[in-house]
């Protein structure tokens, strides 16, 4: 682990947040990221996998406010730069993942602030609107590919967040997928943008697409809080607390006393234990407080055996692939394949 920050904090109003937190699991991550994200050309890739309901949609907010924060002096001095961006790979339901959609997020992510000077691809710098750009159609693929391109160049943009990018191997057949990310790589070659792609366990099988891929990229687990971690636990007692002073309707319940129970049945995911909290919340506030009621917001015992399959099994993908051998190892490996 490389923080060690005992207490979770809040960083922006839980109650329209849906008590987004800083706790000591995702500030390990998050450390773990931009340590990467320094390492430039090394690193194109980067990849967080973790459990359904661990947050990391949550971890890819903080990593762009950070990242904004850090460069606001510059960002003021450059109106027009924007250091990180964050976007959702596309779920379009069409057959094959739809790069046309992501490229559209992309631009409006870099190009829908009014109050930044308009990159010169086709953007009406008064009505904000896309116009069709000289030269190039921003009906065509190709088109929406170099309006990026563009953008990327004229904003100086360091890293792009890729939410829910398991979409990106399901919607692919697996001929096609290591070229799809070939052009997520051709992009970091020639603009230096550095990607980062938040996605379940299955986001792992990247890895087994080709050595060249492998080499340049670097697999970061964003794991949950187990229950035979003594740590684990109080960080974890600590989320339930921090959360629940966020929620207006459980202030007065001392629902840390149900710790143990709310870990178990929420596989120590905080994303997942935001979610029951907030129901919970709405079932005090409109009937008063019972164990009744966390009874209803708790997981269905069906719900929880599902999720732990999926979690136990991922943990036992994962885990070979993090785990590094002693120098020695490596060494007698080298030499026998010399």
């Amino acid at each position: 682990m490389y923080m060690n920050t005992p207490i979770p904090t809040t960083t922006s109003d839980p109650t329209k947040q849906g008590g987004r937190i800083r706790h000591p699991r995702i500030a390990s991550t998050i450390e773990e990221c931009q340590l990467m994200l320094t390492a430039g050309a090394s690193a194109d890739l980067i990849l967080v996998c973790g459990p359904t309901g661990v947050g990391k949609s949550t971890l890819g907010h903080f990593l762009v406010e950070e990242e904004l924060k850090q460069q606001a002096e510059a960002m003021a001095g450059q109106p027009g730069f924007i250091p990180a961006i964050r976007v959702e790979a596309p779920a379009s339901g069409e057959k094959e993942f739809s790069w046309r959609l992501f490229y559209q997020r992309i631009l409006h992510a870099l190009e829908g602030e009014l109050d930044a000077p308009r990159s010169a691809y086709g953007v009406d710098p008064e009505s904000g609107r896309v116009v069709r750009p000289r030269g190039n159609n921003t009906n065509r693929l190709s088109g929406l590919r170099t309006a990026v391109e563009r953008s990327l160049r004229s904003r100086g943009t360091r890293f792009i967040v890729v939410d829910e990018a398991v979409h990106m191997i399901s919607q692919c057949p697996p001929s096609r997928l290591a070229q799809q990310l070939d052009t997520l790589k051709s992009l970091s070659n020639e603009y230096g943008v550095q990607w980062v792609l938040l996605g379940s366990y299955d986001l792992f099988d990247l890895m087994s697409l080709s050595g060249q891929l492998a080499r340049r990229t670097h697999v970061i687990h964003f794991s949950r809080y187990r229950l035979d971690q003594e740590s684990d636990v109080r960080w974890f007692s600590g989320c339930i607390r921090q959360l629940a002073k966020g929620m207006s309707a459980l202030q007065s319940v001392d629902v840390v006393c149900y710790a143990e129970v709310l870990q178990q049945t929420t596989l120590g995911c905080v994303g997942t234990l935001r979610t029951v909290l907030m129901r919970l919340e709405r079932l005090v506030a409109s009937k008063g407080w019972s164990e009744e009621a966390l009874c209803t917001a708790l997981l269905t015992e069906a719900q929880v055996t599902q999720i732990t399959l999926e979690v136990l099994e991922g943990e036992e993908r994962i885990a070979p692939g993090l785990h590094r051998n002693s120098l020695s190892i490596q060494t007698n490996q080298a030499q026998k394949a010399a």
